[in-house]
């Protein structure tokens, strides 16, 4: 049974989120060959402050996004 776990920033969209999940599990199914009701996509968000890039808080890094 594979696990996907994705980590993002805080905010994204439940249509984004559901259409991520979908195509994450197709594409586990295609190169696993395993059936849909195998796959888990675990979705973690992260507030942009408590993500670090370029020794850059992206809060500061990316404020509009």
């Amino acid at each position: 049974m594979p696990i996907i776990r994705v980590e993002t920033w805080a905010g994204t969209s439940l249509d984004k989120k559901r259409e991520l999940v979908e195509d994450m599990t197709d594409t586990a199914c295609r190169i696993l060959g395993c059936p849909p009701e195998a796959v888990t996509v675990i979705i973690d968000e992260v507030p942009k402050e408590n993500w670090g890039a370029a020794r850059q808080l992206c809060s500061e890094r990316f404020p509009d996004k």
